[in-house]
């Protein structure tokens, strides 16, 4: 398995004022704790994920991750970096200052964001130059930010997408498969999955699921949808450690994942474990 949603948490390097209000992601979250999960789990490698630290220190923590990176030990495959592509100014020359071999791909979090953060012009003016500079953007925004999606995939023809979390579906709310959120959800997941400069990412649905729902009959529907919209050639995988304690738990995550994809053939499940994220990524430089 290749985790593409890996989080490593260094309070005496970096601030994360979201996370304060959390007492289960105080302190810090290192890789050699990550390690010992991940290696027991079959996780064969990373992609560290930004933090959404304060602003003035992304930069840093691009560049302190993309050397940890160098070390094959460590194995981080590569970095997603953080950045502000609202920034009317001073984008590319963050890109510039971040340029790495590790550097392989850039998230702006917008679940947390206005809705209107990523219609300016210079916001998807900025996106297209990474679709320029061959660097794919992690999206992530909730369900109810679907339709600011969409338009912002359009708006952007030439860069490469990757739907985080399943598009942030309210999992204990939606009463799934029936229910009328998880309706919505899937209708307008299957409508980003027309778009064929978007992949999904299948991570993240234990944390917004409720106790009862950690299980793989509760979170079939949302697989099932995913390959229905991306199928098994755009979907990959995610831990999303330490977040991923709020729900199941990375070992109990990677469990379920191998449950929830038992019906694809092999091939197929490689590809969503491992392959998908080499060739979306670009791993192999």
């Amino acid at each position: 398995m290749i985790d593409t949603h890996q989080h490593l948490i260094s309070p005496d390097r970096f601030t994360y004022a979201w996370a304060a209000d959390v007492p289960q992601l105080q302190g810090a979250f290192t890789l050699d704790t990550y390690q010992e999960l991940a290696c027991d789990a079959g996780i064969e490698g990373s992609l560290f994920m930004e933090v959404d630290v304060a602003p003035a220190e992304s930069a840093g923590e691009a560049r302190f991750f993309c050397e940890l990176a160098m070390d094959p030990v460590n194995r981080i495959l590569g970095v997603i970096a953080g950045a502000r592509p609202e920034a009317e100014a001073g984008f590319e020359e963050h890109l510039d200052a971040i340029t790495h071999p590790k550097l392989k791909g850039i998230r702006r979090v917008l679940h947390t964001q206005p809705d209107t953060l990523s219609t300016t012009a210079h916001f998807r003016a900025n996106l297209r130059i990474l679709g320029q500079r061959g660097l794919p953007f992690d999206l992530c925004m909730r369900q109810d930010q679907h339709a600011r999606a969409l338009d912002l995939i359009r708006a952007c023809p030439g860069t490469q997408f990757i739907l985080d979390h399943c598009g942030v579906p309210e999992v204990a709310a939606n009463d799934a498969p029936a229910g009328e959120g998880f309706q919505a959800w899937r209708q307008s997941i299957l409508r980003l999955g027309g778009e064929s400069n978007l992949c999904g990412k299948l991570s993240g649905l234990t944390t917004y699921a409720a106790d009862s729902q950690r299980n793989a009959k509760a979170l079939q529907p949302y697989i099932d949808t995913m390959l229905e919209a991306f199928g098994p050639t755009r979907l990959v995988w995610g831990g999303d450690w330490p977040v991923v304690n709020l729900g199941s738990g990375l070992p109990r995550w990677c469990e379920l994942t191998r449950e929830l994809i038992a019906p694809l053939t092999p091939e197929e499940q490689q590809m969503i474990l491992s392959a998908n994220a080499r060739r979306i990524y670009a791993l192999h430089t």
